[in-house]
């Protein structure tokens, strides 16, 4: 199977501002359009990713293919899903028409990629910020799942995802329940055209052969940690009770039997102390099968 060629040491990435021209496009903001324009960049996320010859990618959002290239060099094979039908049907020409690249024209909030992909898989992509969570959790919570994630993010997003107990959220509690997730490293908003406002991040996520609970139980533990979260500066039986729709004193009995200080706050507990009050709240009957 054919590699695309890689662009000559030193050569500089074609001007985005250029390549738009030429395809007659401009940036969309209903999209959030922000193309990555550093080759060093996408290098390191597909080393991060630590992408072999035997393995299939699949990438979300390729825009102009800086990150696509890179990907095609180091993989057996490359799916590209991109929303924007314009920038889908000139990747493959603007990549030479490599062999092992599939350009999907789709919503990948909503596309099935299953119908293209089965497992083992890489998922490495430089996400549209206001597309980033509900992609995550669609990788972590749907099949077929990807083996390893390594995604650009909004440096603010990617903070609460690695959150540590005592600065904790919704987020990072219910992606722990599938992942491990680190921060590889800081992203200037100079990488990218147009500049945003704020920095980016690159980080990783494997995810876990054994989860936090069964995996057709998972969906069911994140809906728990989302009414724990409901009020996350009040005190934990206060925001449990509310997200749950129970009373607060009903909710408190059942917190300190377990042995936790109900006065916490939702964002002190950790994924094993929730893993706990989900079983007992089940047990309690209080969630939907």
């Amino acid at each position: 199977m054919s590699k695309i060629p890689t662009l000559p040491p030193g050569a500089d990435w074609p001007g985005p501002s250029r390549q738009l021209h030429d395809l007659s496009l401009r940036p969309k903001r209903r999209l959030s359009q922000s193309f990555l324009t550093s080759r060093a960049i996408a290098a390191a996320m597909v080393e991060a990713a630590e992408v072999g010859p035997a393995d299939v990618v699949l990438e979300v959002g390729p825009g102009l293919g800086i990150l696509t290239r890179e990907l095609l060099g180091a993989a057996g094979k490359v799916v590209s899903v991109e929303i924007d039908p314009q920038l889908a049907a000139a990747l493959p020409g603007a990549l030479d028409s490599p062999e092992n690249l599939q350009v999907v024209v789709g919503d990948a909030t909503r596309l099935d990629f299953g119908i293209f992909l089965v497992d083992p898989y890489l998922a490495v992509a430089s996400l549209p910020y206001h597309v980033a969570t509900p992609i995550l959790f669609r990788w972590g919570f749907e099949l077929p799942r990807p083996e390893r994630i390594v995604v650009m993010l909004q440096e603010e997003v990617a903070r609460r995802i690695v959150a540590a107990p005592g600065a904790m959220n919704f987020l990072a509690v219910a992606l722990s329940t599938v992942a491990s997730a680190r921060i590889v490293r800081r992203v200037p908003p100079g990488a990218f055209f147009p500049v945003p406002k704020v920095h980016s991040a690159i980080v990783r996520l494997d995810i876990r052969e054994t989860g936090a609970v069964a995996f057709d139980r998972a969906q069911h533990l994140v809906t728990f940690l989302r009414a724990g979260f409901t009020q996350p500066r009040r005190q934990l039986h206060n925001s449990l009770a509310l997200g749950l729709g129970k009373p607060s004193d009903a909710v408190h009995l059942l917190v300190t039997a377990e042995g936790f200080d109900p006065t916490r706050r939702p964002s002190e507990l950790s994924l094993e102390e929730w893993v706990v009050l989900y079983k007992s709240a089940l047990n309690a009957g209080w969630l939907a099968a």
